[in-house]
């Protein structure tokens, strides 16, 4: 029985966050009443002329620039001919034989170290369909959402898992939303994916037939969709059937059920006769724009390593934090705020984040940056143990104060105070004569129940580091 491997590459569907549409003055708010942002080239009117959006192309150029591709100074659009009711033209308005950015790569990282190298075969601009709404026993077209502009980005077929699969997709996810250029708004459709899955035997360089998953918006129904179709496909090559049942085709993935199943036959390049477009000129990119589009932001790769080498975080921590741009720029403010790096991620990424539920990102956190900071400064301070914190920032979830506040009602506020925490260990240690004696003798773990019972006098309020000090000191006249 032969091993086999995994075959993936992605094409990812992009929505640029321009202000108008890609070949149009219509407002990009597709959102909004249906059919009330069109126009009549959005609406595919004869003698109705496309004009290119700037802006679209400026931000393809950037996406270009932070995957290291080359950014092809002339580009042409290309007419992509085929029927479907979403589309009014009959045809979209891409890019085929020259692309506005050829070529690039992203590294994703592996949990338990490591990192591989993805390739990116290409990224071209495009127009978007509008939205079929079925309703009953008819079907109602919503042409908001035809014209806005999309940067297709396709993969290498480089990934050989959905583990994979979900990491690159989560990087390119963060790229894009450090640079600004979408919202990457995955329920809302601003990020989707379609997932071409294939297999081989283990050692087998040649590629097989590919199946297309099509429109996936969601990390977790990807990383289903492809276990679901690698074993449908690992099935029917031990049955025999590998032929019969795997062949070139477009399949969707239903979730409910957790399976994929046969939309229809998928079509080969030929099929949507491409040609230039005759409505646009060849885009030539002049030197300005070539080197604006080169003034990016910090990407996630570069911020990681500054946080390693600048703050001292594992590579790990470093690399959760930089995954999604809300987060590090939370984490940053805290820094700023004056708390401590490592203290500050690990209060970020496992306090904080722990106690956001289901997939509320940090935007949603109602603890912010520099209550998070103030609470880490406290526990370095020695004004609250680190115990105590977890209840402040519980409290703070529940109710947003000042943390010096909270501190206050909830009475966590450590004593620190040598006198007070003397009388306490004279306590312990005058009601315990006969563990003193057993503990001068020599049997030095009796230690740490000193240290319980003077903080359980103290209903924990009790500074630790000082109990230690002022105990030993005690327990060794």
């Amino acid at each position: 029985m032969p091993l086999f491997e995994t075959v993936i590459g992605l094409e990812v569907h992009v929505q640029l966050n321009t202000k108008t549409k890609i070949f149009c003055n219509c407002k990009t708010s597709f959102a909004d009443h249906q059919n009330t942002h069109t126009c009549p080239v959005c609406l595919g009117l004869p003698g109705a002329l496309p004009v290119l959006n700037k802006e679209a192309v400026k931000k393809a150029m950037m996406f270009g620039n932070a995957v290291e591709a080359t950014v092809h100074k002339k580009s042409i659009f290309n007419r992509k001919n085929y029927f479907y009711p979403d589309l009014p033209k009959g045809y979209q308005i891409s890019q085929f034989e020259i692309p506005v950015v050829e070529g690039g790569h992203l590294m994703i990282d592996f949990k338990e170290g490591g990192q591989k190298r993805i390739g990116i075969t290409r990224a071209h601009l495009e127009e978007d369909a509008g939205k079929n709404i079925h309703e009953a026993s008819c079907s109602l077209v919503d042409l908001n959402r035809a014209g806005t502009p999309l940067l297709e980005i396709v993969s290498e077929p480089d990934m050989r898992s959905a583990d994979e699969a979900v990491l690159y997709l989560k990087k390119l996810h963060a790229i894009v939303r450090y640079l600004g250029i979408s919202d990457a708004n995955m329920q809302e459709g601003s990020f989707r994916c379609d997932v071409n899955v294939s297999i081989r035997p283990k050692g087998d360089e040649k590629l097989y037939t590919r199946v297309e998953i099509k429109n996936m918006n969601s990390f977790r129904f990807i990383h289903q969709a492809i276990d679901y179709e690698v074993q449908r496909q690992i099935e029917a090559w031990e049955d025999g059937l590998y032929d019969e049942d795997v062949w070139q085709e477009t399949r969707l993935f239903d979730a409910d059920k957790g399976e994929t199943r046969s939309m229809r036959g998928k079509e080969e390049s030929a099929d949507y006769r491409y040609f230039p477009e005759p409505d646009l000129l060849p885009v030539i990119l002049d030197e300005k724009m070539m080197e604006e589009a080169k003034n990016i932001p910090e990407m996630p790769d570069a911020k990681k390593e500054r946080y390693v080498t600048e703050f001292g975080l594992r590579p790990y921590d470093a690399s959760v934090i930089t995954s999604d741009v809300e987060t590090a720029r939370f984490f940053e403010e805290m820094v700023s705020a004056g708390a401590e790096p490592k203290e500050a991620a690990k209060w970020l990424t496992i306090e904080l984040q722990g106690r956001l539920k289901g997939s509320a990102g940090i935007q949603e956190s109602p603890v912010k940056a520099p209550q998070l900071a103030k609470l880490v400064k406290r526990i370095k301070e020695g004004v609250i143990s680190a115990k105590a914190g977890k209840d402040v920032l519980d409290e703070l979830f529940v109710q947003p104060e000042d943390v010096d506040e909270v501190i206050e009602k909830l009475g966590l506020k450590q004593v620190s105070d040598d006198s007070a925490i003397l009388e306490l260990i004279d306590g312990v240690l005058s009601s315990n004569p006969q563990k003193v004696d057993e503990y001068r003798g020599g049997k030095e773990k009796l230690f740490g129940f000193f240290v319980g019972q003077v903080m359980k006098a103290s209903k924990g309020s009790a500074n630790p580091a000082k109990v230690n000090e002022l105990l030993k000191k005690r327990l060794n006249p």
